[in-house]
């Protein structure tokens, strides 16, 4: 293995932090670490999109495992929105190096702002306490362009995943969160098929962010038993915004020389 530098272990530091957000709110955890890979690693933007899908995929199936033993996972809207992401997710890859990479990494900064502000506002869905139901149309509509999302940028597509579950398959909260590390897993893994060859000579450092990531999911799932809904939600906003203006701040003269 290659000597790392002080921002590779950095990097390695903070995916735990992204795992933590996993634990909590069933996502979040690759809008995170993209950009720690990116400013904190020093690694192209390609490069970290392929590396954030493999890391937050395992870590989520692992997750997706817990949460299945406690029978908080509903099997039925996970494969219809899987199965649609997995369509979606090769497709979104092929774009990938298409795009300039500031432009790639301001995409984030924008998606990351959105999501950050939406869950500190606590926007949210309201759901029966239920087994929940899934329509099978409506899921697949939105498991597709979650799939895409997922290839493009490298997200898992978390804080997309619950609030769909939470609208359009009634499935009560206490199964969002499982459902979606389940839905995630399979998006990244599908993924990840698409960003191989950016992955090549990087599996020492692969293993270590899933080994760190998996721990502070570990911590996310253990502490989301202790905290209100609502100050997980605000904890992870308040790091979203923080990171989103870290990001477009650093991209704005890039891009600004693309136009």
């Amino acid at each position: 293995m290659e000597l790392w530098s002080m921002g590779t272990w950095l990097a390695i530091a903070l995916c735990g932090v992204a795992g933590v957000t996993l634990g909590l709110v069933g996502g979040g955890g690759s809008i995170l670490t993209t950009p720690i890979l990116v400013f904190a690693a020093g690694l192209a933007p390609t490069t970290a999109v392929a590396l954030s899908l493999p890391v937050v995929g395992a870590t989520s199936l692992v997750g997706a495992v817990l949460q299945a033993r406690a029978g908080r996972v509903h099997y039925r809207a996970a494969a219809i929105l899987s199965a649609a992401g997995m369509v979606g997710a090769p497709l979104g890859a092929l774009g990938t190096p298409r795009v300039p990479q500031p432009v790639l990494m301001g995409l984030f900064g924008l998606l990351m702002a959105v999501v950050g502000i939406r869950m500190a506002l606590g926007v949210e869905v309201k759901s029966p306490d239920d087994g929940g139901t899934c329509r099978p149309v409506v899921c697949a509509a939105a498991g597709l362009g979650i799939g895409v999302l997922t290839g493009f940028l490298g997200v898992g597509g978390g804080f997309l995943i619950v609030p769909v579950l939470l609208r359009f398959a009634r499935t009560p909260i206490s199964l969002a969160v499982g459902t979606s590390l389940l839905i995630i897993a399979t998006n990244s893994a599908v993924g990840t098929l698409g960003h191989l060859s950016e992955l090549s000579g990087h599996t020492d450092l692969a293993l270590a962010l899933t080994a760190a990531t998996i721990g502070g999911l570990a911590a996310g799932i253990r502490l989301g038993t202790r905290l209100q809904p609502r100050q997980a939600r605000l904890a992870f906003a308040g790091v979203a915004v923080t990171v989103a203006a870290w990001v477009l701040a650093s991209q704005a003269t890039p891009i600004l020389k693309l136009l």
